[in-house]
């Protein structure tokens, strides 16, 4: 991403679960802005706006602010979304400049598939990185197309957009590739084998 997408902002000057709940229903979501030295920031941001960036970006994604004309580029540290009515109730902001790199967890998507007769195991569904706060991906790819059991798949393995660096110990296992196990078939020829015997 070269260019951090726009989002407006207005200055959060109640607080309390209150005024939290009114700004939502209003459309608009709490936020706290922080980072590098300067005090917290309490905001509200819109949340269709909001919603559309996630969307888009994923959760790490990185926005310029419009804070009364005042610019800043911030990234989404923390989204918190209500477990069941799934929508965004807080975000937490870390101030960021352009150039600086930032330790985020980036989503692993597994494709591919493996050698007939395995099982493919997923341990883990994000990988700690550092990354430019500009140019963080989406997503990681692992990919098992062909691959036999056993075969493991590491952190250090991966293969990371270039200017990124991992944080992840090295040597935590991301995906497995398995054998099946044995289907059941000699017992079923057994039962079989007593069924015909009681028939007869």
């Amino acid at each position: 991403m070269a260019t951090a997408p726009q989002l407006a902002t207005t200055a959060r000057t109640e607080k309390g679960k209150g005024s939290a709940r009114r700004a939502r229903n209003a459309g608009q979501v709490p936020a706290v802005l922080y980072g590098h030295g300067t005090e917290p920031k309490h905001l509200l941001l819109p949340n269709r706006d909001l919603s559309a960036i996630l969307r888009n970006n994923g959760v790490n994604a990185v926005v310029e602010l419009d804070i009364d004309g005042d610019k800043q580029i911030a990234l989404t540290k923390q989204v918190d979304v209500h477990p069941l009515r799934n929508y965004i109730e807080h975000v937490d902001l870390l101030i960021v400049k352009r150039g600086e790199k930032v330790i985020v967890e980036v989503n692993l998507l597994v494709e591919g598939t493996s050698k007939s007769g395995t099982l493919v195991v997923s341990e883990a569904s994000t990988v700690e990185i550092e990354a430019d706060a500009l140019n963080i991906p989406e997503h990681i790819v692992i990919s098992v197309e062909g691959l036999e059991a056993p075969t493991n798949i590491t952190a250090g393995s991966l293969e990371l957009p270039a200017g990124s660096t991992l944080v992840t110990d090295p040597e935590a296992l991301l995906v497995a590739v398995e054998a099946q196990k044995a289907s059941e078939e000699p017992a079923d020829e057994e039962e079989e084998a007593e069924a015909e015997a009681a028939a007869e």
